[in-house]
C-alpha cells in the first residue's frame, strides 16, 4: 500500500505543478485552488509513505517521477520542448532511481 501512496502523492504533485503554471502568476482562481488542493494531497500522501519507506527513497523516487513527468507535460500540454542535454539528464535521473531501488539496501522491499 505504500507505493499506491506514493504514486496517488505523484499524481498529485504533478497536477499541481501544471496547475502552478497554468495559473499565470496565481492570477486564475481555479488553477490556484487545483494547485492548492494537489499540492496539500501530494504532502499528505508523501507523509503517509514515509512512515515505512526510507525519506531519501521515497523522496527520490517521488521527485524523480514528478520531475519526468512535469518535463513530459511541458513538452506536451505547455509546447515546451526538451533539448538532448536536457533528455540525457532526465534519464540520467531515472537510472539514478533504479539503481537506487534495486541495489540499495535501504529500500524497503
Amino acid at each position: 500500500m505504500n507505493y499506491v501512496y506514493l504514486i496517488i502523492a505523484i499524481v498529485a504533485e504533478v497536477m499541481a505543478t501544471s496547475a502552478l503554471k497554468a495559473s499565470d502568476g496565481l492570477s486564475k482562481p481555479l488553477s490556484v485552488l487545483v494547485m492548492a488542493v494537489g499540492y496539500s494531497l501530494a504532502f499528505y500522501f508523501l507523509s503517509l509513505t514515509i512512515r515505512t519507506i526510507p525519506v531519501g527513497v521515497a523522496y527520490g523516487i517521488w521527485s524523480a517521477i514528478g520531475i519526468v513527468l512535469i518535463a513530459a507535460i511541458g513538452a506536451l500540454w505547455f509546447r515546451q520542448p526538451l533539448d538532448l542535454p536536457a533528455t540525457i539528464g532526465l534519464g540520467l535521473i531515472v537510472t539514478g532511481v533504479i539503481v537506487v531501488n534495486l541495489f540499495s539496501q535501504t529500500v524497503v522491499h
